[in-house]
């Protein structure tokens, strides 16, 4: 029997929960190198491709050989920025959740293809190991509903600590960013161009704490509305 959310119907202009987990649960994210090479891939397949820029690196005729082959190897690879919105992400040690926003039908399922492959790639040579990462084809889950879609936020934003106490923007700052989601984002105290909570926010208040998305995710949340949707660990 297929495992749980393994067999994917993708529609266009859809939202998705993906998710995936290390082979045997094993950790898939060793030291911040790496968790900074897979954020770094995101961003390389998100942000708009600057082909005119490479273009010049590699005709001008002062440019060092690592510069160009460089820039040749970024005009190769694969960009998504038309086609998937990041919505939210988490990364865990031996498992990642990311919650996107696709244009076309078969965004998702070639965006995946390419960054599961590429970080696998990277991590199997870095640690001298030969076969697949993951334990499995990656998840994709639709989400039907605004509720649910509200709910993922927090449950991936809680996902590193399932009891986060932010009692101040400064605290939520070092301790969230230290696990790697995009909460800092959410609360205004960090902007990054290919993650997009601007999908989300809209849906609580600037002005009232007690309706803001800080108040939101730090209530407990109630996983019988997504238990279809998020992993089984």
């Amino acid at each position: 029997m297929p495992s749980k959310n393994s067999i994917k119907t993708y529609t266009e202009n859809g939202f998705y929960h993906i998710y995936n987990r290390g082979v045997e649960k094993r950790i898939i994210f060793q030291d911040e190198q790496d968790y900074a090479v897979f954020l770094s891939y995101l961003k390389t397949y998100l942000l708009p491709k600057d082909e005119q820029s490479l273009m010049k690196i590699i005709a001008d005729p002062q440019s060092d050989w690592r510069d160009k082959d460089q820039a040749l190897k970024l005009l190769k690879l694969n960009n998504f920025t038309n086609e998937i919105k990041l919505i939210s992400h988490s990364l865990m040690p031996n498992h990642f959740h990311l919650l996107v926003n696709q244009k076309s039908s078969n965004a998702i399922d070639r965006f995946m293809n390419s960054l599961g492959t590429r970080y696998t790639l990277y991590f199997n040579k870095k640690y001298k190991r030969v076969g697949s990462l993951y334990q499995d084809v990656y998840k994709a889950v639709l989400v039907e509903t605004d509720e649910q879609l509200l709910h993922l936020t927090r449950y991936i934003h809680r996902n590193p600590n399932p009891n986060p106490k932010l009692a101040s923007q400064g605290d939520a700052l070092r301790s969230w960013q230290a696990q790697l989601s995009s909460l800092p984002e959410y609360l205004g105290l960090r902007r990054t161009e290919w993650i997009h909570p601007e999908f989300i926010l809209p849906f609580f208040s600037k002005t009232n704490p007690k309706l803001s998305y800080k108040s939101f995710v730090e209530q407990i949340d109630d996983l019988s509305l997504i238990s279809s949707l998020v992993l089984d660990i």
